[in-house]
């Protein structure tokens, strides 16, 4: 097995991680956290003291970043220098479409491989080692990357070049973020005209009104498979987050000169849901915000 580095051990690096190392890599791991080093420790991994000694001898270094200005950081400052010249470089932060592809550029520059690889699957899935892997990069990228990103997934496309990881997983959860909202929209009307959501769901499951959001991940408690909602939609995926992804998706849309009307509500109404202290809350959570409207709401 192989040496891996991993930098960013927050609730998705955490148990990705975790994984790599069920799978028989020698992981060497970094956070800023302690805690988040000690966890890391008890699922098998080597906590060490800097990304730079994480990056020094790995053949593949993985980042799970806030922002890109922290995987950029991150790169020049340590990465770069420290990766043997057969690593790999994964980034499975979410972050602009430009900057993923000018990380990759300056490492090709320097004879390094690299690919954007963001997820979809949230915290569960990345414990569970089910997550899906957008992935970005030339081929011989890809295919140097794969093998450890099928220690943390069920799922790994290779959608494009550089940077295309990105576009598909903004695109993904500019889908994700208005079909929420619409599922939390029905099941709130639903309730206002009389309905058993529990009866609602059932038809619906199975009918044209049938969406992940819905599914997968209903935002009604005790209905559908046991998600956040169930929890007081804590866990899963924070709404802060989703606004995060939405965002970055605007921005990208702006470049583009694309019109996402849609999406652009969407991120409108998760801002309000933010800034009402809901930023921790489970995106799905925004049921609330349509579960206490008044009838006369615009």
């Amino acid at each position: 097995m192989a040496r891996v580095g991993f930098i960013g051990l927050g609730n998705m690096g955490g148990g990705m991680a975790a994984n790599l190392a069920k799978a028989g890599h020698d992981v060497r791991a970094f956070d800023l956290s302690a805690d988040a080093l000690d966890k890391a420790r008890a699922a098998g991994c080597l906590p060490v003291a800097s990304a730079r000694e994480a990056a020094e001898g790995a053949e593949a270094i993985v980042t799970m970043l806030p922002a890109g200005t922290h995987v950029e950081q991150v790169y020049r400052e340590s990465v770069f220098d420290a990766a043997p010249p057969s690593a790999v470089l994964i980034d499975s932060s979410t972050i602009d479409v430009a900057t993923a592809r000018r990380v990759a550029e300056a490492a090709t520059a320097r004879g390094l491989l690299a690919v954007d690889a963001p997820v979809s699957g949230g915290i569960a899935a990345a414990n569970a080692g089910t997550l899906t892997f957008m992935v970005g990069g030339s081929d011989a990228a890809v295919a140097e990357a794969k093998p450890f990103l099928d220690a943390m997934a069920k799922s790994v496309f290779h959608v494009g070049a550089s940077g295309a990881g990105q576009a598909v997983k903004m695109c993904n959860n500019l889908v994700l973020a208005s079909t929420m909202i619409a599922t939390c929209e029905a099941f709130a009307l639903a309730e206002k005209l009389g309905l058993d959501p529990q009866a609602f769901y059932d038809v619906g499951s199975v009918s044209t009104a049938q969406s992940w959001s819905m599914t997968s991940y209903c935002p009604v408690p005790g209905v559908g498979p046991e998600s956040p909602a169930d929890r007081g939609y804590q866990g899963g995926f924070a709404t802060a987050l989703m606004l995060k992804d939405l965002r970055l998706a605007m921005a990208a849309a702006a470049d583009a000169g694309a019109d996402v009307p849609m999406g652009t509500r969407a991120r409108e109404l998760y801002e309000v849901f933010a800034d009402a202290g809901e930023g921790a809350t489970d995106f799905s959570g925004i049921i609330k915000t349509f579960s206490q409207a008044s009838p006369d709401r615009a």
